[in-house]
Formats: structure tokens, sequence, C-alpha cells
């Protein structure tokens, strides 16, 4: 999942404008949105599911996928009757009110924040491979320092950048499934069989790595065509399916289950009984190099998107300054993002053994909150069929399943306590705005 954050720096979360006529065809759309959702959540996160499962992994992608796509099926159609940059979040504020807007734009930026956090925890467990005796939270900091360091630079050729990286993860992917297929046709000898498991609480992670539905609907304003946003969703979500199917399957099939971790990639560690010395550290570093290009896209999205929330009046006028002599930094914005990511830093000292499981937890938890308003904010704006209405209540069951799956699991359970504190600050916080809206409303109104 990783990827909510591609969206980058003209991500807007809570605007209500339309934009003007973008430059990107419904194919480009489609292959951008491939390229940011796969990230170190599929990378790396997967092996958290597939050692609760095993081979049912494969399932719980494909279910992962039906829910995925009638949660777009819906943004979508809210996307061509009304096209908002705000997307979700401008269209949960037209469906029940300004709180709905707040509250929802809130919980987004704190997913992401989450999801740079298992993001740089990702990259510090990739990079122990090499480094096994350095603490975690060293890396941590210097990879959490770096990426600030881009933002720093601005954004001059990062789409660029962004691109190849784009590439470099697709070609991971291929990279595996072409050696594996071999391995498996006899060609390289070695490896070990598989064993099947349970399927349930691991179901949260293959939507984890379906994350970035909700950047199509951000990024679809940049399209040529509006009314071309569902197209470019539906290529998207068969081309991921597609490959996340035939990867995990794969993995899955070629090593058991037990022997993975969330320590290493379950790609690296399905190949580890072949003769290919070159292939976990060319994959590792191709896993790192993404990863990074994804949690850097992420801090853009995130530093950005709260400077479009303030200017909305979704969070304190502060954060909509900028250093005009620097780059227009918007630093108020980026220092509590900064700290965000500290705290990271600080859980990867105190817990390095399973601080990835209970970020990357957490984060899926409160994407699927997200996803679950999208759809009930439909139900509210469009003239929903009786069909529509079995539908979302159909993908509502499966993402609570997903939520309710990692109650039953005790390794992870820590990360759905996690994001029902997280949701209810912002529920609070929500709250408290509302009283103090409705006390501003009534100064306003003149006195008869």
């Amino acid at each position: 999942m990783d990827s909510p954050g591609c969206a980058g720096p003209n991500d807007s979360a809570s605007s209500g404008q339309k934009s003007s006529k973008g430059s990107l065809k419904w194919w480009q759309l489609s292959l951008l949105g491939i390229g940011c959702t796969i990230g170190t959540g599929y990378f790396l996160g997967s092996g958290i599911g597939i050692k609760l499962t095993g081979p049912s992994m494969v399932l719980s992608f494909l279910i992962a996928a039906i829910g995925t796509y009638i949660v777009f099926h819906f943004l979508a159609k809210m996307t061509t009757a009304d096209p908002q940059e705000g997307s979700f979040c401008y269209y949960a504020g037209k469906a029940f009110g300004r709180w709905a807007r707040f509250g929802s734009a809130w919980n987004y930026w704190s997913t992401k924040i989450l999801i740079m956090g298992s993001q740089l925890t990702a990259l510090s467990i990739l990079t122990k491979f090499w480094f096994p005796d350095i603490p975690l939270w060293i890396f941590a900091a210097i990879y959490a320092v770096l990426s600030i360091a881009v933002v720093l630079l601005g954004t001059k050729g990062f789409d660029k950048v962004e691109n190849v990286l784009a590439v470099i993860k697709t070609a991971a992917i291929l990279m595996f499934i072409l050696l594996s297929t071999a391995a498996l046709m006899g060609w390289i000898r070695g490896g070990s069989d598989g064993r099947p498991g349970a399927f349930w609480s691991s179901l949260l992670y293959a939507f984890y790595a379906y994350g970035g539905v909700e950047t199509i609907g951000l990024m679809s304003m940049q399209l040529k065509n509006k009314k071309d946003a569902p197209k470019s969703g539906k290529v998207m979500l068969i081309g991921l399916t597609v490959i996340y199917m035939i990867s995990i399957g794969l993995a899955v099939f070629m090593v058991s289950y037990k022997l993975l971790s969330e320590k290493e990639s379950p790609f690296v560690t399905a190949l580890s009984s072949y003769p290919l010395t070159f292939f976990p550290h060319l994959y590792n570093g191709a896993i790192i190099m993404a990863g990074f290009s994804t949690m850097s896209a992420s801090l853009f999205a995130v530093v950005n998107l709260l400077v479009t929330m303030a200017k909305d009046g979704d969070a304190p006028s502060i954060f909509t300054k900028k250093l005009e002599k620097f780059r227009k930094l918007p630093l108020p914005s980026l220092v509590l993002a900064a700290i965000g990511l500290s705290a990271s830093i600080v859980t990867a000292l105190l817990l390095p053994g399973k601080i990835y499981e209970y970020i990357t937890t957490a984060a899926g938890i409160l994407q699927m909150y997200n996803w679950s308003f999208i759809i009930i904010s439909a139900y509210k704006i469009l003239k929903v069929r009786m069909w529509d209405v079995i539908l979302g209540g159909f993908g509502i069951i499966l993402l609570l399943g997903a939520v309710t799956g990692t109650i039953m699991e005790k390794s992870i359970r820590p990360g759905f306590f996690v994001s029902l504190i997280l949701a209810a600050l912002v529920a609070i916080v929500t709250l408290i705005m509302v009283k103090i809206w409705n006390k501003m409303q009534t100064n306003t109104i003149p006195n008869e």
C-alpha cells in the first residue's frame, strides 16, 4: 500500500475547487497508479500475511481486489458526476457537512503519516540485510533525514525520477516471476515445498497492497477527459491483481510459509535456496530504491496536503506559511511531518522486533476506515440503485472483515488498538471543532 502518497505535491484533500484541463491520457494514469501503488507494503508487508496464512494469501489478494474495486466503483461514480480536486474528502463534506470533510482529511493525513512510518521501518529492515548488527533505529533516522533532504531540494525533476523508479519496481517483480518460473521448471536446481495455512487475519495486508485507489481519485483531475477515470482505475486494478497473484502464488509455492517473516522480503526468501547469489542483493537494492521513492513522494504529499487543509480552514492557519526565500517551503507542515517520522524512529528504538507489524497494521486499518466512508458518502450523494446498495454493503463487509481479522491474531492485534486510538483522537478533535464552528456561526448572526 502503499502509496497513496504518489499524488505528489499538488495533492489536495479538502479543496472543493475544480481543476483546469489536465494532460494525462487514461492509460498513463493507469500506469502511474500501478507504479505508485506497488511499494514496500507489497514487497515486505505481504510477508506478514503469508506468514499468517500460507498459500491462501493468493485468495486474500483476490478478495482484496474485489473489495478495492467496489470502493473505486463508487469513487469513480462520484468523480464522474462531480469532478473535484478534494476527491473523497470533498465528497464526505458534500454528503454530511464540514465535520465529515474535516474528519476525513485528518484521518487521511494520519494514515499517510503511519504509511511513511511503515515505509521508513521497511527500508531499515531491508538495509539490515547487509548490516545485521546495526540497530534498526539508526537506519530509520538516516532514511528520515534523507527523505526530508529531498523535500528541501524542491520538486524539480522529481517526477522523472519517480517514473524511473516505478519502472524499477515493476522490473523487480517481473525478474522474480521469470526466475521463479525457471526454478519451478527445473532449470534452476534447489528449493523446498510449500504448505497450506489459515487465512482471515491476512486479508488486511492484501488490502494494504492495493492502497492507492483513493489517490487515483485525486490524480484523476489531471486527466484530459475526466470521464476516463473509471477506465483508468479498472485497468490499474486488473494489472495489479494479475501481478500480485502470480508473484505471491509463486512465492508461497516455492518455499514453506513458516520460513517467511516480516524481516525479509518473501520474494528474496523464496529464491534463497537456489544458486542465485546475485538475486538477493540486486532485488533488495531495487526494493530499497523503490521504497525510498515512495516514502519521499508520501512526504511531499503529506506536507502539501496539510497546507491545502489549512487554506480550507481544516487545519490551523500557521500551516499555510511558506518560506518564500527557500523554494516556497511549507516549513510548519514539514516540521509536523518530521515529528511523525521521529515517532517512528523512537518506536523502532523501543520495539525493534515488532514495529513494522504494528505500524503497517494500524495504517492498513485507518485506510479501511477511509474506504468505508467513501462508500457511505456515495450512498448519500448518488442516486443509487438496489444493485449499488447490495454491492456497497458487500464492500463494507469485506473492509470490516479485514479490520476484525487483525483482532484474531495476537501478533498483530496491537496495531488494531493503535488505529482505534488515532481514530478516536480525530473524532474528539472533530467534535471540538464542530462546537467552535457552531459558536462562530452564532456570533456572526446579527441580533434582531
